[in-house]
């Protein structure tokens, strides 16, 4: 019976889809397959350097960081969202946007401008040297600069999600609690908050692995993490690549169990309402006395994330070219950039249409199990995926190109292309190319005509995403890149690990510049997909 029925599925997809989907997802278990051979070729004095009370301590801060995170993450970006969607806050758009723009900036890059701000000799310090008799400051080093850095950049993981989920509840539920007498915080507490816990548990699953990947800032601020201490083992002539692929292999066991903590917080409840309610807008929160204090929450938000780093690099690199720095470089770096993000985002989107395709339109226990291979490279940092590419590719022509360098890149940010082509093909409605088939055209010919055009705004967004993650990425760009292959990333990071900050300021404001346009694209798309989703439902 199951073959029966996975036959009869197979006929109907392209046999492209099926063929592309199976290669691609052979590709990505590289990783696995890299890991699995260091284990089993892990000697036991290997082990015996891994299970050590120092291993036990890189664990610690780690896990530290990946639960703290999310819960300040979650305390700047509910009220955000809220503010934002919710209320009558003043510039509402204006707000939404700038709040989320600090998605652009690396964390490596707010790391460098808290050191050069808020270090014991930093900036903050001389400015109050000489008025105040102040010398030192505590330090930023360590944990808490650690935290703040990578809460600072990976919040609007968290935001966004919330404002689209609080921007779709039915307000009939709402109604329907003001009617029984409960007010607003009440309501909010036992109506609104239950219908964000999906969004409450992607982003904060998207954020805990981020904080566990992470490299620069941690690295920069020194707060050795695992992702820190596989660097550093990869570093070391003997021996060194075997205890950073025992040490992958536990990073691999964190970011698995985080992902199956995520799943079983799901329910099965319906996070829904009638089509009729959720078309209508809620009504808006009168913020009265309190409009102002919800201004200057958000404003502190912008000054802290945006405007603070932009202004320290701006002084920085002035300073820098007064001082005589050359920006030439930095041009050829920034194309470099701009060529592989685009190539890279390009060959992503293509590898993922058909499994986006596969699995939003032809479910099955085959197309579960390529949607969850996708997920091996968002699980792992990119440093571990660029271990295992070089151990496969060492000795071959493929060593040091650039096509290494964006295979790199598909493992790594295929899921993100995947899951937006996805929940682009999930709001097709599947009766057009029904039609499409009934008329007597193969399955191959209604995904040319029919399901690639319409997916295009999915595309376009996921080619968007990969390229503002492509320019930031440091860690595979560092180990895969070809020789004399500089990239705005691997500029700045050269930069600050020498402490020369203004060399490191041009750099830094043109990577945040170019990556705030497919930041843009994305917050255009956004608000266009749901345009037309209120407008759909209205008719």
């Amino acid at each position: 019976m199951f073959y029966l029925e996975l036959k009869r599925k197979i006929d109907r997809v392209p046999l492209v889809v099926w063929v592309s989907s199976i290669l691609i997802t052979i590709l990505i278990a590289i990783p696995l397959v890299y890991l699995t051979i260091r284990t089993l070729g892990a000697g036991p004095e290997t082990w015996e350097l891994v299970f050590r009370f120092r291993t036990l301590e890189i664990a610690g801060r780690t896990l530290a960081l990946v639960i703290t995170v999310p819960l300040l993450s979650l305390g700047i970006s509910l009220p955000l969202a809220w503010l934002t969607t919710r209320t009558d806050l003043p510039f509402k758009r204006t707000w939404s946007v700038l709040t989320a723009l600090p998605l652009v900036i690396p964390s490596y890059i707010f790391a460098y401008v808290m050191i050069v701000a808020l270090s014991p000799r930093g900036m903050l310090q001389q400015a109050l040297a000489s008025p105040f008799g102040i010398e030192q400051i505590p330090s930023i080093y360590g944990f808490s600069g650690a935290l703040l850095s990578v809460t600072a950049v990976s919040y609007p993981y968290l935001l966004l999600p919330l404002q689209a989920s609080l921007r779709g509840i039915d307000p009939s539920l709402e109604e329907a609690s003001h009617s029984l007498g409960h007010g607003t915080f009440s309501t909010f507490k036992k109506v609104i908050l239950p219908q964000l816990r999906p969004a409450i548990a992607s982003g904060s699953l998207l954020i805990a692995l981020y904080s566990l990947r992470d490299f620069g800032a941690v690295s920069l601020l020194r707060y050795e993490t695992f992702t820190f201490a596989i660097y550093n083992q990869y570093l070391t002539p003997f021996g060194g690549r075997m205890i950073a692929a025992a040490l992958s292999m536990i990073l691999l066991f964190f970011a698995l169990s985080l992902m199956f903590a995520e799943s079983a917080t799901r329910s099965k409840a319906k996070f829904y309402g009638s089509a009729k309610g959720s078309s209508r807008k809620a009504d808006l929160v009168k913020l009265g006395r309190w409009r102002w204090p919800a201004l200057a929450f958000c404003g502190t938000v912008v000054i802290l994330f945006l405007v603070l780093p932009i202004s320290v690099l701006g002084y920085w690199a002035l300073r820098g070219i007064s001082a005589g720095e050359t920006v030439q470089v930095v041009w050829s770096s920034a194309v470099n950039s701009i060529q592989v993000s685009v190539m890279a985002a390009v060959i992503v989107v293509l590898a993922a249409l058909p499994i986006a395709i596969l699995t939003s339109r032809f479910s099955g226990r085959l197309s579960q199990v390529v949607e969850k291979f996708t997920y091996i490279g968002f699980a792992l940092p990119g440093i571990v995926i660029s271990l295992s590419i070089v151990f496969f590719a060492v000795g071959t022509f493929m060593y040091q190109t650039l096509g290494l360098l964006i295979f790199g890149y598909l493992i790594l940010f295929l899921p993100l292309a995947v899951g937006s082509i996805r929940n682009s093909l999930l709001q097709i409605n599947p009766s057009l190319e029904e039609a499409s088939r009934s008329l007597g055209r193969t399955a191959s010919q209604t995904m040319r005509s029919i399901t690639i055009p319409l997916s295009r705004n999915g595309m376009i967004s996921g080619a968007a995403l990969v390229f503002l993650v492509t320019m930031k990425e440091l860690q595979a760009t560092l180990i895969l890149s070809p020789r004399n292959f500089d990239t705005l990333a691997t500029s700045i990071w050269h930069a600050t690990s020498e402490a020369f900050f203004a060399r490191a300021a041009v750099p830094a404001l043109l990577l945040i510049l170019l990556s705030s346009i497919p930041m843009m694209i994305l917050l255009i798309f956004w608000h266009m997909r749901e345009n037309y989703e209120k407008i759909s439902s209205s008719l």
